[in-house]
């Protein structure tokens, strides 16, 4: 089937709704399954199209549970992009990166510093709710950002403002050296995938707030490395209710090949990315590859003159980031960093969240996540047709609204799924006191 011709469901309800209004009922089920359907929706005569991004929410049982009520919900969601320029991905795109978002909210938190076996210091921002959660629990968001990202950007600020007021603390992750006021303290960045920095916040949220659910969430480059830590050892999704990811590639062993593509100006985004990660080097360079600092063995002076050519991501991995963790090459690199191969290890319900005109990532590496959505009851693929890169923007004509559709997309799937969670602990305890009357 093409691709273009197709639309994704959702777990997701509209923003005007309550928590309590998109669950499933209480003592229904013994368990909860997600399904992805593609929908040809211009052959269907509810008269929804393709250009609305309409997306469909199906909860349902799976098969083998046929002695049990088999309950629908149904909840229809539609994103509407800005009518001017909502419609093109590079605008989408451009605005995310040049202006984050607009009218940003400036939450309030503490930053905490953890400091790594390797003598790395970790960072994250803390924020608490603002109000009661819409089940009363105690859950928290950890939030992993995209590439060179930490709290103070301000589509993070965003989603972490809504999310406070919708009852969930918030952590998030601060990358190794993205911060510019903060020293590296041993010769190492964050990479494409390595998770020590953010097992260790979560590690910290678990120890601090011992009754906390997670809710876990990560954009872009994010995206790769929530997953990835997820599927590295069944231990860590304890605690966890769900995972978001936003906007990822999912292999950059199979994403390497199309960034040196020009179509959908892939090659010029590639080359931005590549300068602004050669900046934040180099702002850290006497930590890196000063005289005094203990380097990797692999990692020589020589690196660094290469470093100052690179104009592509990928040379700049090849030269300097898989060195910090010891990869003989890029492949091996781009190959264990990568979450593709985590994925199906996860067992938390998981959505997956891409937008088809996003340029940076392209319509190839989209199977994978639909692949996954096939195969796993657990996973859910969104894929609206417009959004671009993080963007997402809503709004009538011109103007953009300061809040995302992709922030109360990852909202109401959390709420969604703690009512779940909640009713299904109910049924799990009226049906205990049945069985103790018998």
């Amino acid at each position: 089937m093409c691709m273009e011709n197709f639309v994704s469901c959702c777990p997701q309800a509209s923003p005007h709704q309550h928590c309590e209004h998109i669950s499933p009922k209480p003592c229904q089920h013994k368990e909860f399954f997600y399904f992805l359907i593609f929908a040809d929706l211009d052959q269907f005569s509810s008269g929804w199209h393709l250009s609305s991004g309409t997306l469909e929410l199906l909860n349902k049982l799976p098969p083998h549970l046929t002695h049990d009520v088999k309950t629908r919900l149904k909840c229809n969601v539609r994103y509407i992009p800005p009518l001017i320029w909502g419609k093109s991905g590079h605008i989408q795109t451009a605005l995310y990166g040049k202006m984050g978002r607009v009218r940003s909210p400036h939450p309030y938190g503490h930053r905490k510093f953890i400091t790594m076996s390797d003598g790395a210091t970790s960072t994250f921002d803390l924020f608490e709710p603002l109000a009661e959660h819409c089940v009363g629990d105690d859950i928290t968001m950890v939030i992993c950002p995209g590439i060179a990202n930490h709290s103070e950007k301000q589509y993070i600020r965003t989603f972490v403002d809504y999310a406070q007021k919708n009852g969930y603390r918030c952590a998030v992750l601060n990358h190794l050296g993205a911060l510019p006021n903060i020293e590296l303290t041993s010769p190492r960045m964050f990479t494409y995938g390595c998770t020590w920095e953010f097992g260790a916040m979560v590690n910290y949220i678990k120890k601090t707030y011992p009754l906390t659910q997670l809710v876990v969430v990560g954009f872009s480059l994010g995206g790769n490395i929530v997953c990835k830590y997820l599927g590295e050892t069944q231990a860590n999704q304890e605690k966890v209710l769900c995972c978001v990811s936003v906007c990822q590639g999912y292999s950059a062993l199979r994403a390497q090949e199309t960034f040196m593509q020009w179509d959908q100006c892939r090659r010029f985004y590639n080359f931005l990315m590549a300068d602004n990660m050669k900046k934040i080097i180099l702002s850290h360079r006497q930590a890196l590859f000063g005289d005094h600092v203990k380097k990797p063995q692999s990692l020589e002076d020589t690196d660094l003159s290469r470093l100052y050519t690179a104009t592509s991501l990928m040379q700049i991995d090849d030269n300097v980031m898989r060195k910090f963790h010891g990869y003989n090459s890029l492949k091996e690199y781009y190959e264990e960093e990568s979450c593709m191969r985590y994925l199906h290890r996860i067992y938390v319900p998981l959505m997956l969240v891409n937008a088809a005109d996003d340029p940076l990532v392209h319509e190839s590496l989209l199977t994978i996540p639909k692949s996954l959505s096939e195969k796993r009851e657990n996973v859910m693929f969104v894929l609206p047709l417009h959004g671009g890169h993080l963007g997402f923007f809503e709004g009538s004509v011109l103007f953009p609204e300061p809040l995302t559709w992709m922030d109360k997309l990852v909202v109401e799937y959390a709420n969604a799924i703690c009512q779940w969670e909640r009713n299904k602990s109910q049924c799990s305890d009226t049906e205990q006191v049945e069985a103790d009357l018998e």
